[in-house]
């Protein structure tokens, strides 16, 4: 049975540093989708899919279009893609960015499930992996409209887990505290060997797609991470 992986916000810190671990595992063929131009590979099993507004249906499935349905292939995704807004608090908040959010952590990743779901319907088998926040578990202060998304984005994935037992589908996600990137390590203080590396998520995500048979429905918190000397 063929392999096959779909990483979405391949350019982005996180897609970068997972992608990296993938490429060196068994994989038949894996699909990098970005709207950025500098996503590129050398790699012949590696194949760049340029897309477009992903919160707008027509461009998700613009998108997946360059995936066909067979019924001897496994297909899995890993979504990177999101956005954060923090700061205010609720009575501070404008409405467009409390709408942004959810355009950004919720819309892009239904859109995404529903078109994957689509595609695994009519093949073997497949796992999708979402990736969510702490704080859509564990509330935090002037965080209300990102973490509001990331809690409704658990939900879905929760949903999708017990839906997709139909189709052959498992869904989890991560909800990371502070993932390891040059942005993150700009306005986060702290020590950064708590903050977890991406290359460390890739790990982990590889490892449940590698089990994706029987790891279902779960939200996988990252956080706290310590070093051993």
């Amino acid at each position: 049975m063929k392999k096959e992986l779909l990483i979405f916000g391949a350019s982005g810190a996180l897609g970068k540093g997972a992608s990296e671990v993938f490429m060196k595992r068994d994989y038949d063929k894996i699909f990098l989708f970005d709207s950025k131009a500098e996503v590129n590979n050398k790699n012949e099993k590696v194949e760049t899919v340029n897309v477009k507004d992903l919160t707008l249906e027509a461009n998700v499935a613009d998108a997946f279009k360059s995936i066909k349905p067979d019924k001897d292939k496994i297909f899995f995704l890993f979504n990177t893609i999101g956005g954060y807004f923090g700061g205010n608090n609720i009575w501070e908040t404008d409405v467009k960015d409390f709408e942004n959010m959810f355009n950004l952590n919720l819309m892009t990743s239904f859109l995404i499930a529903k078109h994957f779901s689509l595609l695994v319907k009519n093949s073997a088998a497949g796992s999708i992996l979402i990736t969510a926040a702490l704080t859509g578990k564990k509330p935090e202060a002037k965080k209300a409209a990102y973490g509001a998304s990331k809690a409704a984005l658990i939900h879905l994935v929760k949903t999708l887990a017990l839906e997709g037992k139909e189709i052959r589908l498992t869904a989890n996600a991560i909800a990371p505290f502070v993932i390891d990137t040059p942005a993150n390590r700009k306005w986060m203080k702290g020590n950064y060997d708590s903050f977890v590396k991406p290359a460390e998520i890739g790990e982990l995500v590889y490892g449940i797609f590698k089990n994706y048979n029987f790891i279902n429905g779960n939200i996988i918190q990252l956080a706290d991470r310590f070093s051993v000397e």
